[in-house]
Formats: structure tokens, sequence, C-alpha cells
């Protein structure tokens, strides 16, 4: 099978190799069908995604874009995934690659580890390693960091006196502090870049991750030294930022330093704990979401394990729509002294946009989750949640209107609650919330009603404002002739899209029994094969180089035993050819069995020989075009014209051969 022909894609990355002068090696061919044969794409894409059994598919919400409604299907059978909103999916090695921006050998390596597969490799060239990209080597940097974090708080006197003596004091035990991967960075300013640079990391490398920065005076310092390490992973566990939390009681030094953004961090899309907590809260179909680094790890240790945090920022639609693969319910923990509780109320307004189901609970006055979690059990600590959580409705109005009775003010706490409501996507979930609210407040319904639908109506008027500008700023930055262009495909192009299609979707199928060759032999022919042979008698050949590809490989394996193209395109190794093949049969699983169009042979063979005409009457009509515009340069040379004119001729009269086997039927 071909690999995609790309350097970067044989680029194999050792997690836990630090070492870039190290050898580097690519996956030998064996093991990548070994690989290709043990993934499962439900249970692949079930690590990112909650599914629900729809039939004999799967579905869930589509990772690559926003969507509230299930537009991702997985189908066990195929061994894809594919959403039908955003186009995007494949099979296991392209959902990693695309979900995790991973290259192939890496997706491949992530799939052999689910799998515990052992894999073989062959020695890189130098110019091959010399193709590691920054985005890689940053991934590196973090793992080796965090190793380097572990191995200050397990084995140095400094980490086990200051850095393990803080989490014991937080009553962590080792089990918890594993599961999270915490460390601690040395007091020594320039501890960490010293060692990463002694090891072979550039200096660049440490200011990207944010690992370090340089001083005014140039000097490489580490960001974290002194502080305990909370990492940040992905939903697959891969380190892609830091958190660190300070020891001592120096007021003029932030509690908490995080790592900036950068092409492998952005904070906005990153939950602390998801890694960890994922599983937990697809099976309990609830998220509990809390403040910090302490209180996701405390509620872990004391067995709530559905917790994240938004970690040092305010809750984004990013890290709303992340929990939201997994579950659309969640319950937001504040403490009970919170002062940022009113600051918080604009993260519910953004859940109720995102059409997730909110409770809101309110500890103990005094306490935080950790400090709760450490007085309480699992089965103590959920019980108090289930009877003590309460809608936001309840919530707000507790808030805000609890011991009020200026009218003024009650009025603004009353159309800040109906300001909520009227995000609310789903009209019989806001006409809900509406009812309830005049119950609970006494005020007639029609006028929180109508309060609510100025909201509404002002919001939409805003959004489409806000499209025309948008539109000007685009139109603004066109240039005429960039203005001018289209970029939709030709009608060649198409044809060949539908000839190919059919290679994939019935490629391996008998449709010519008994036909002699040229020696006399009798052979059978199926789609793959015949389409080679019938475009190859004219000389023609599909332009589109992809194309021509699958046409190829599907007559050259036509003889394996078993071969069935649909399977072999959709599974192949180069992901460029395993896109391109799942949207060519993807409607085919999308549709019910009752609904699909089944082809006998002879109306596949009729199919493919109209399409096959359409091929060649777009050709002569092309040829046709060029011609026309040669006779149009010829000028006095009249010899020359009256040549062209005649091979015009006899392209136009091939043209009416076509066009007469077409008949009124035309595809394109």
């Amino acid at each position: 099978m071909i690999l995609v022909n790309c350097l970067s894609f044989y680029l194999l990355i050792f997690l836990n190799n630090h070492n870039f002068g190290g050898n580097k090696r690519m996956i030998d061919k064996a093991t990548i069908d070994k690989i290709m044969d043990a993934a499962n794409i439900v249970d692949v894409v079930s690590d990112f995604v909650s599914l629900r059994k729809a039939g004999v598919n799967y579905k869930g919400l589509c990772p690559f874009h926003d969507e509230k409604t299930p537009s991702f299907v997985v189908s066990p059978a195929k061994g894809y995934c594919h959403c039908f909103s955003c186009g995007k999916g494949g099979n296991p090695v392209g959902f990693i690659m695309e979900h995790e921006q991973m290259t192939y050998p890496e997706a491949l390596r992530w799939l052999a580890n689910k799998y515990h597969i052992e894999i073989e490799e062959k020695e890189l060239t130098d110019d091959e390693r010399r193709e590691q990209s920054a985005r890689e080597s940053l991934f590196i940097l973090n793992e080796w960091a965090l190793k380097y974090f572990q191995n200050n708080l397990y084995n140095t006197d400094e980490g086990k006196a200051i850095g393990m003596q803080y989490f014991r004091s937080r009553g962590f035990r080792d089990d918890t502090m594993s599961k999270f991967r915490l460390g601690y960075a040395l007091q020594q300013r320039d501890a960490l870049a010293k060692q990463a640079l002694s090891e072979g990391f550039k200096e660049q490398f440490l200011i990207d991750t944010g690992l370090c920065y340089r001083k005014d005076n140039g000097q490489l310092q580490d960001r974290y030294a002194g502080r305990v390490i909370f990492p940040v992973n992905t939903v697959t566990g891969r380190v892609v930022a830091f958190g660190g939390r300070i020891l001592s009681n120096e007021k003029k030094l932030a509690k908490y330093v995080n790592s900036p953004e950068s092409i492998i961090y952005s904070k906005s899309n990153e939950l602390y704990g998801i890694y960890q907590a994922k599983q937990a809260i697809t099976k309990n179909d609830r998220c509990y979401l809390v403040e910090g680094y302490i209180d996701v790890t405390a509620m872990h240790q004391c067995g709530i394990e559905n917790v994240v945090a938004s970690s040092g920022t305010s809750l984004t639609t990013g890290q709303i729509r992340l929990i939201r693969r997994f579950t659309s319910n969640i319950t937001v923990l504040y403490d009970g002294d919170s002062a940022g509780i009113h600051a918080s109320l604009r993260g519910i307004d953004m859940l109720l946009a995102e059409g997730m189901n909110i409770k809101v609970l309110l500890l103990p006055d005094g306490d935080d989750p950790d400090s709760f979690s450490r007085k309480h059990t699992a089965e103590d600590f959920r019980l108090y949640i289930n009877e003590h959580q309460t809608d936001f409705i309840e919530f707000k109005t507790s808030l805000l209107l609890d011991g009020v009775t200026d009218p003024i003010k009650r009025s603004e706490a009353i159309s800040s609650i109906v300001r909520s409501i009227s995000v609310i996507q789903n009209s019989i979930t806001r006409a809900t919330y509406i009812s309830d609210c005049s119950h609970r407040l006494g005020i007639d319904e029609a006028t929180l009603l109508n309060t609510m639908n100025r909201f509404i109506r002002n919001d939409r008027e805003e959004a489409i404002k806000e499209q025309k500008r948008e539109a000007s700023r685009q139109t603004a930055t066109i240039t005429p002739d960039v203005a001018n262009i289209t970029t939709a495909p030709d009608a060649e192009s198409k044809i060949e899209y539908m000839i190919t299609q059919m290679v994939v979707r019935y490629g391996e199928i008998i449709i010519y029994k008994d036909v002699e060759d040229d020696e006399g032999n009798k052979v059978n022919l199926n789609v793959a094969q015949y389409i080679s042979y019938d475009l190859g008698t004219d000389g023609l050949y599909l332009k589109n180089d992809l194309y021509n590809r699958i046409l190829q490989e599907a007559v050259a394996n036509s003889q394996d035993e078993g071969f069935k193209a649909e399977t072999f395109f959709t599974h192949h190794p180069d992901i460029d050819i395993s896109r391109t093949a799942t949207d060519m049969a993807v409607d085919r699983f999308h549709l019910s069995k009752s609904m699909q169009v089944e082809h006998d042979n002879n109306s596949l063979c009729n199919d493919i020989n109209h399409l096959l005409y359409d091929f060649r009457k777009e050709y002569v009509e092309k040829k046709m075009k060029q011609l026309q515009q040669e006779i149009s340069k010829c000028g006095g040379d009249s010899e020359k014209m009256m040549q062209l004119m005649a091979e015009y001729k006899e392209l136009q009269d091939l043209r009416n051969i076509i066009a007469k086997e077409l008949g009124s039927e035309i595809i394109i």
C-alpha cells in the first residue's frame, strides 16, 4: 500500500524519548496492517464522543464543529465515522489525525498504544529526521518537563520537603498524585532551563511552551520555580500546558501561574481534568464544574471523578462544547463564600445558550469542593449535591432577590433572570422556564413573555447587524481579481468523482463474464477492471491523480481473494485515499437499507457505461474549445486554419455519436 507522500507523515515521535539526536524510526507495513485490523471505530470514537445506539450504527455530537442535534454517525460494520453536517470523519486513523491534529505515524502510535500492539520499525533517513515539526517538538518537550517535575517531587530533597509536604497537607494519596501526574519545580530560577539545554532542547522551544521566559537582561528563567505543578492534558492525555501554585505567602507573587497560549495550547478550549474525567462523565451523564486544580484533584480522591475545572480562566464556549461531547447535563459548584459568584452568572448564560441542562450548587459557607470532599465520603458528597443543587432560576432568584425590597432593584433582578431564559435555544424549554418563573415570582406570565421576546428580537437584530458588518469587512479585504475567481468544480471533475465512486463502492463486482481477450482467453471483468480497460482503449485516464491512484490500486488488488473495494479504500493507510473513499461511500451507511439503491449487474453496467460516455463527451468538448481558441489565433494562415477546422469537424461528429449513445438521459 502507498503511504502518504509527505515527509512529515513519516516523522515518528517517541513521546517518552526526549533526545532529539537519538535514532528515529518508521513503522513497517506489517505493523500498520496489525493496527488497522485491531482498531475498532466505535471503541476509538467513544474515547472522545458520547455515542448512542441508533439502529445498526451509533450517533453522537460531532467533535469537529458546534451542533446541538447529533449528526455524527459511526458505523461499526463499515469501520468508519462521518459527520453529515461538516463532512469530517474517516477510519480510526483518520479520526485520530483529525481530532488530535496528529500526523499519520503519530495516530498509528496512539492506536498501537491503545491496543497494546508492539511496533516494528525501520530507521529513518537523515532528511526525515530533520523534518521534525515545531508542534511535535513542543509536545515532546512538555512530556519531558512533566517527567522532570515528577522526578523533582519524588526524588529530590527539596521536592520531598516542600512539594510533597504540601500535597500531604492537602491529604493527597500517592495514587491521586500519580493519576494527575503532579510535580514540583525547584526554587532555583534556572534549574529547568539548564537541565533542558543540557539534554539538547532548544531555547526557543522552552520559550514557546512557556516553560521558560527571557528577562530584560536576556537571561533564561523558569516560569514555575518554587511551585507545585499541575499538568493540563488534552482529551487523549497529551500534555499541552502546566499550572503552578506558589507555596510561600509572598503577596506580590501570583498564587497561580499558568502556561501562556502556544501552537499546542489554547486555554479557551481545554479543561483541567477532562482526560481523567471523560469516562465518568459519560457513565454518569453529568459533569461537575469547579474552579481550580485542587478542587478537581480532591474530588477525584473522594471518589467523584466526573469533575473538571476551567483553571484560571472564565468559562468559554470552547470549554462548554468540550463538555457537551460527553454530556449535556452539568452542575456548577460554587464556594459558599465565593466573591466571584456574581461574576460567574455570565457563565450560566453561556451554558444555557449552548443547550446545557444546568444545576447550581452553593456549598456551605467556609467550604470549597476541596475542603468539603475531605470531610465527606463520595456517597455523602453525591447525596448532598442531589439534595441541594437547584436550577438556575432558583439560584438567580435567591442570589439577586433575597432581601431586596427596592422596586427598581427587584425589576433589574427579574429582567436579569428573564434575560438568561431568553438565550435558551429550545422554544419549549424557554416557555417552561417562563411559566416556572412566573409562578415563583408571582408575576404575570404574559409580562415575562413579552420581556423575553424583546430580548430575543434585540439579540437577533444585533446578530444581523454584526453579520452585515463582518460581510462588509470581508468585502473590503477582497481584491477585484480575487473576487471574480470561481472555485466551483468543472463537469469533468464531477464525472471523475462519480466514476471513482463506482470503483470504491462496487469495484470488486463482476459485471462482464466470459469476455474474450486478445489472445482468445475468456476472462471475467469487475467494475474496476472494466473502467480501466475501457478508458485505456482510447488512451484516456482520470486527470485527478488521487482518483487515478484509487482506480489503479483497485485493478492491482482485484485478483486478491476476498478483495472488497469499499473496505480496502476506507481503511487505506494513505489518509487522503481513506478520507476520499469514506466520503464516496458514506451515504450508503447513512441511509437505512430499505432506502439504499441496490444495483443488479445490468443496471450497474448501464450506469458505468453512461458515465464513461459522459467522460468522453466532456473530454471531446474540452478539445473542441481548445481548437476554437487555436482557430481564432490563426490569423492569415489559411492552411493551418483548414487543418484545425477539419479536426474540429471530426471531434464534432464524434461528440454527436456519443450524444446519440447517451440519449436524453444526461447525468451531468
